[in-house]
């Protein structure tokens, strides 16, 4: 029987060659020519500020906690349906998670349910673009305006998406993207930092560099550096940095290949939508997505159940995604609800993420959609 993995990690061809250069250049630390024309890359395709790699997107999203001033007990809204990182950034500095339910539609943070979970210990807004689909961002941007508070992407699956035009990550004051192997463009780990609020940029910089002002040395700007702040070692390989090179190269070609494979299984699952057995994704006019993903909503949890026992007995490796956070023990422990959750524990509980990698067969689709409908019928 042919296996369809869930993921299948896609490389350009031109990996090995940079890693190869950049050993014979002898560097192979953070901050290398790789890394600097990553930087650039994405300065340029967002139009952002100043972007900073990271060794992964949970490091960028606790930079931005740093950032972002958090103290013990300072609240940041978030939605639960998302991966543990988005919380934990701020649990590290002693904030306080504040869950708030997600549009059945887009999967994201219902903007309208916000300002009933604003505080006066609120510090940050934290919308997660699921699936790379970009959340409602005006009001969320304009909400945050007028409470003072700091409007922070979780943009992990956004890269190469767009909400009315603008690059996912190019909204808040912070954002944070990743390069993790599951990504569209990947560097088996990695991620990035993204300052659009200039405010920042500087002591991104020095937090980055282990609390030092080392960049500011490289640059000429002091003679020495030193340690002036808290930081961390958030900087990825040079290795890593030129795998990643590869990709950003071939950014555009991959979500094309991409979104062939999601158009697939859209029109695959079209009669079983129509029978009323699933729900398929649903993407606003606003949104350009980027195929980061494929998922069904089945009508309820025993049938999901039921259709992920037989894909992965037929050999196609499909999950479901996620565990909200406000249901987990540590949700439970350092976190709140604002309001009731109805649509997160509704959409959690019927979701099916299916097989997403370039490579992928008509064929492929098409089995899997086959056990879907056949298990339902």
């Amino acid at each position: 029987m042919n296996k369809i993995p869930f993921n299948r990690p896609y490389t350009t061809g031109r990996e090995i060659e940079y890693i190869r250069e950049a050993v014979n250049c002898s560097h192979l630390s953070s901050d290398g020519q790789f890394s600097r024309r990553c930087e650039a890359w994405l300065q340029q395709t967002i139009g952002c500020g100043r972007a900073l790699l990271t060794h992964s997107c949970t490091g960028a999203l606790e930079m931005a906690a740093l950032l972002a001033g958090i103290e013990p007990g300072d609240e940041v809204i978030m939605p639960s349906f998302t991966f543990v990182s988005t919380a934990n950034a701020f649990v590290l500095r002693g904030g306080v998670p504040v869950f708030v339910d997600i549009s059945p539609e887009t999967l994201n943070i219902d903007h309208r349910r916000i300002e009933a979970a604003l505080t006066r210990r609120t510090r940050a807004l934290v919308p997660v673009h699921y699936a790379g689909v970009g959340c409602e961002m005006e009001p969320i941007v304009a909400i945050a305006r007028e409470h003072g508070v700091l409007v922070i992407e979780d943009a992990a699956q956004g890269l190469g998406a767009r909400h009315r035009g603008i690059p996912l990550g190019r909204f808040g004051d912070l954002a944070a993207t990743s390069f993790h192997e599951t990504k569209n463009v990947m560097a088996g780990e990695g991620g990035a930092l993204l300052v659009n609020n200039p405010l920042h940029a500087e002591r991104a910089e020095i937090i980055r560099e282990k609390g030092t002002d080392r960049r500011r040395f490289f640059r000429g700007e002091v003679d020495k550096y030193t340690w002036v702040d808290v930081g961390s070692s958030y900087g990825p390989s040079e290795l890593m940095a030129a795998f990643l090179w590869a990709q950003m190269q071939e950014a555009e070609s991959i979500r094309q290949a991409r979104l062939e494979i999601w158009d697939w299984y859209y029109d695959a699952f079209s009669d079983a939508e129509t029978r009323g057995w699933l729900a398929r994704p649903r993407i606003p006019e606003s949104c350009e997505h980027n195929a980061h993903m494929f998922h069904v909503l089945v009508n309820d949890a025993p049938t999901r159940a039921k259709v992920l026992t037989a894909l992965n007995a037929a050999g196609v490796n499909a999950v479901f995604h996620y565990v909200p956070l406000h249901s987990s023990a540590g949700g439970r422990r350092f976190g709140r609800t604002s309001g009731e959750l109805r649509h997160t524990d509704d959409i959690a509980s019927r979701l099916i993420r299916l097989p997403m990698w370039i490579g992928m067969q008509r064929a492929d689709v098409d089995r899997a959609a086959t056990i879907v409908a056949r298990t339902i019928a």
